[in-house]
C-alpha cells in the first residue's frame, strides 16, 4: 500500500501499485490533463511508470522545464520518424534535446534540402494528428544489436554495444517505430501539439570526431503552445537584426581575418569602446580596494603542470621550444601569474585581504567551427581578481564581489540578473569543514543579492564551490558572464602561504572572480543588448558635428574642439557630401548626436541636436550643451 508524498508535503494512500498518471488523477482531472510527466524520489519517469512503494512525487506539465524538455525529445522522435518514412533506407543516429529545441543526426547520401524540410515538418503534423500511443520495453543488449543490425541501424547498435553491462536497454515505441532512448516520453504523438518548427541543416561528425564520418544534422524548435512558437520565432527575427558581426561591420567597430582566426582586429571605434569599459572598470575596482597588476603572457611548461592546468587544458594551450628545448605556453588563464605575485615577499595575515586584478590577455584554441564573432574566440582579455583571504574572510569577501558585480551590471544596463550556484562535486580536494564554510559563505551572499537563483548539485569545480551570473538582455536571451569562485586547492600547490597571528604559516583561500568573463564577449553581448545604440557615456563616437556647407567648418571645428576639452569624444565630418547623405551615414553607424551648424547656430553660438532614431531637432546653447552632456558623461562613467 505505497504512501505518496506531494511537493507541499500532503500524503496520499493507495491500497494497491499505481502509475503517476493515476496519482495525477487522484489530485485533479484538470492536473492529469496537463501531465506530462512524474518525478518520482526525483527521478523522471512516464505516466505509466507503476509506483509500488512508499516515495514522493512530483507530477510535471509543460509549465515545468522537465516538461517541456520532454515536449522537444518527442518531437525529435518524431522528426526521426518522419524522415524513415519519406526516406527509407535513412539511418537514424542520436536526437537530444538543446536549448529552445532539438536536433537529430541521420546517415544519408543525399542532402536534405529546405524543400525536404517542408515535407519532414508536414509528415510529423500528420503523425501527431495519428495520435498513436508510446509504449516502453526494455530488452537484453544481445536482442538489441541483434534487431538494429537487422535493420541496417549500424549507428544505432554501436550505440547499445557502447551500454555498460548492467544497464538496462531502453526502447520507446510509437506506434510501430522505435528508438534506443533513456526516456522519459508522453503518452502518445498527439501530446506534443503541433508547436514546432525545423529551422535548418547542417554538418555533423558521427559521436563528434572528424575522423568518423559526416552525418546530417537537422536542427528544430518545439514549445508548449503556438504563442511561445511565435515569440521565440520574433526573438530570433529581432536576434538577426542585433548580431553583433553585422552592426560590428556598419558601426566601424572590428572584424576578423582567416591569418588569425579566432582574433579581433579592433578598429578604431571598437577600440575606444574596449578601453571605456576598462577604464570604468579599473576606476570601480581601484575604489573597491584591487590593484592592478601585470603578468607575463608566456610561462615555462612546469609552472603549468604544478598547477594543474597542463593536464586539464594541455591540449588547448598554445606551446612554443625554445632552441635549449625548453616548452613554453601561452597562458589560458591568470591564476598562476597572480600567484607569483603573491609569493613575493612575506605576507602576513594584515595583507589579507589582498585584491590582485588584471585585464591579462588570454590564448585558447578553439575548433575553428566553434568560433562565433566576439562571442567565441581564441585570444580574449579576462577582467580577472584574484583575492587572497583568510577562511575567516570569505563571507565578506563573496558579499563584496557579489555587489560589485551587480552594481556594474546595472550601470550597464542588465537588471535582470540570474544567479546559478554550485557546490561539492563527488571528486574533489580540501577538507570537508572547509567545503562547509566555503559553501556557506557563497550562498548567504547569492541569497543576499536577493535575486533569483538556481542550485546546481555537484556542479561545483574540483577545487571549490561557484556561483555564476547570467544577464538576461533586451530580448530575453540569458548570457553566462561574470563568475565566482572558491579554491581551496591552487595556492597550495603553488606554495603560497601567509603568517597567522599566531606565527603560524597558513595557505590563503584564493577566490577566482570575473566580471565580464571575457572583454570581447561582454562587448559582443553588449552590441546585441542595446542593437547598437549605446548609452551616451559608453558610446565610442559620442558626438558627430556636420557643417551645413564649407562656410561653417571653422565654427564646427571649434564646436568639436570644445566637446573634447569637456571630456566627451567628437567628430567633424568634413566630407563633400550633402546634409541628408550625412546624416544617414552617421544614424547606421548609430552615433548617439549629430550637431548641426549653420548660420543661426554660429549667429546665436549655439548647436542644433538631432538624436539618434529622432527625426525632430532641437537648438541649444553650446555652453548648455557642454555642461548638459559632460556632466551626464561623468556621472555615469565614475
Amino acid at each position: 500500500m505505497p504512501t505518496i508524498t506531494l511537493p507541499d508535503g500532503n500524503n496520499l494512500e493507495f491500497s494497491n501499485k499505481i502509475t503517476g498518471l493515476e496519482v495525477a488523477e487522484k489530485i485533479s482531472k484538470s492536473l492529469a490533463k496537463q501531465a506530462m510527466i512524474v518525478a518520482v524520489d526525483g527521478q523522471l519517469k512516464d505516466l505509466d511508470y507503476i509506483i509500488d512503494k512508499d516515495c514522493s512525487i512530483k507530477i510535471l506539465t509543460s509549465k515545468n522545464k522537465e516538461g517541456l524538455e520532454t515536449i522537444r525529445h518527442d518531437t525529435a522522435h518524431i522528426l526521426a520518424m518522419a524522415v524513415q518514412e519519406l526516406f527509407p533506407g535513412t539511418q537514424v543516429t542520436i536526437g537530444p534535446v538543446i536549448e529552445n529545441g532539438f536536433y537529430y543526426d541521420f546517415a544519408r547520401k543525399e542532402p536534405f534540402t529546405e524543400d525536404d524540410l517542408k515535407k519532414i515538418e508536414d509528415k510529423m503534423k500528420e503523425i501527431v494528428d495519428r495520435d498513436v500511443v508510446t509504449k516502453r520495453e526494455v530488452w537484453s543488449r544481445e536482442k538489441a544489436i541483434e534487431h538494429f543490425k537487422k535493420k541496417g541501424e549500424i549507428y544505432k547498435a554501436e550505440l547499445i554495444e557502447s551500454i555498460p553491462q548492467g544497464e538496462e536497454v531502453s526502447i520507446y515505441f510509437h506506434g510501430d517505430w522505435h528508438d534506443l532512448c533513456r526516456g522519459p516520453h508522453l503518452s502518445s504523438t498527439g501530446k506534443i501539439g503541433k508547436y514546432f518548427k525545423l529551422m535548418r541543416v547542417s554538418g555533423a561528425y558521427w559521436r563528434g570526431d572528424s575522423n568518423n564520418e559526416m552525418l546530417q544534422r537537422i536542427y528544430g524548435t518545439s514549445w508548449a503552445t503556438q504563442k511561445d512558437l511565435d515569440a521565440y520565432l520574433r526573438r530570433l527575427e529581432e536576434a538577426e537584426k542585433r548580431d553583433h558581426r553585422k552592426l560590428g561591420r556598419e558601426m566601424d567597430l572590428f572584424h576578423f581575418r582567416e591569418e588569425s582566426p579566432g582574433s579581433v582586429f579592433w578598429h578604431e571605434k571598437g577600440w575606444a569602446l574596449f578601453q571605456k569599459l576598462i577604464n570604468y572598470m579599473r576606476a570601480r575596482q581601484d575604489a573597491a580596494g584591487y590593484k592592478e597588476v601585470n603578468t607575463p603572457e608566456v610561462l615555462d611548461r612546469l609552472l603549468w603542470e604544478k598547477s594543474g592546468h597542463w593536464e586539464k587544458y594541455g591540449e588547448n594551450m598554445y606551446t612554443s621550444e625554445t632552441p635549449d628545448e625548453k616548452v613554453f605556453a601561452i597562458k589560458p588563464m591568470n591564476c598562476p601569474g597572480h600567484i607569483q605575485v603573491f609569493n613575493q615577499g612575506l605576507k602576513s595575515y594584515r595583507d589579507l585581504p589582498l585584491r590582485i586584478t588584471e585585464f591579462g590577455k588570454v590564448h585558447r584554441y578553439e575548433p575553428s567551427g566553434a568560433l562565433h564573432g566576439l562571442l567565441r574566440v581564441r585570444a580574449f582579455t579576462q577582467d580577472d581578481a584574484h583575492i587572497f583571504c583568510s577562511e575567516d574572510q570569505i563571507t565578506s569577501e563573496c558579499l563584496n564581489v557579489t555587489n560589485l558585480i551587480l552594481d556594474i551590471y546595472k550601470d550597464l544596463g542588465f537588471e535582470n540578473v540570474i544567479l546559478k550556484y554550485a557546490d561539492r562535486p563527488e571528486v574533489r580536494v580540501g577538507d570537508d569543514e572547509v567545503w562547509d564554510k566555503a559553501e556557506a559563505s557563497l550562498l548567504e551572499a547569492v541569497k543576499a543579492s536577493k535575486l533569483e537563483y538556481s542550485i546546481n548539485k555537484g556542479e561545483g569545480a574540483f577545487y571549490g564551490p561557484k556561483i555564476e551570473f547570467v544577464l538576461r538582455d533586451a530580448i530575453g536571451r540569458d548570457w553566462q558572464c561574470g563568475t565566482l569562485q572558491v579554491d581551496l586547492n591552487l595556492p597550495g600547490r603553488l606554495d603560497a602561504s601567509y603568517v597567522d597571528k599566531d606565527g603560524t604559516k597558513k595557505v590563503p583561500v584564493m577566490l577566482h572572480r570575473a566580471l565580464f568573463g571575457s572583454l570581447e564577449r561582454f562587448i559582443g553581448i553588449l552590441i546585441e543588448h542595446y542593437a547598437g545604440k549605446f548609452p551616451f557615456w559608453i558610446s565610442p563616437l559620442q558626438t558627430v558635428v556636420i557643417p551645413i556647407t564649407e562656410e561653417f567648418d571653422d565654427y564646427a571645428i571649434q564646436v568639436s574642439k570644445k566637446i573634447k576639452q569637456a571630456g566627451m569624444s567628437s567628430y567633424v565630418d568634413l566630407k563633400k557630401h550633402n546634409l541628408n547623405y550625412k546624416i544617414r551615414d552617421h544614424s547606421l553607424a548609430k552615433i548617439p548626436l549629430l550637431l548641426i551648424c549653420g548660420k543661426k547656430e554660429v549667429d546665436s553660438n549655439s548647436v542644433t541636436i538631432r538624436r539618434l532614431d529622432s527625426n525632430k531637432q532641437e537648438n541649444m546653447d553650446l555652453d548648455l550643451f557642454l555642461k548638459t552632456f559632460s556632466a551626464l558623461n561623468k556621472a555615469s562613467s565614475n
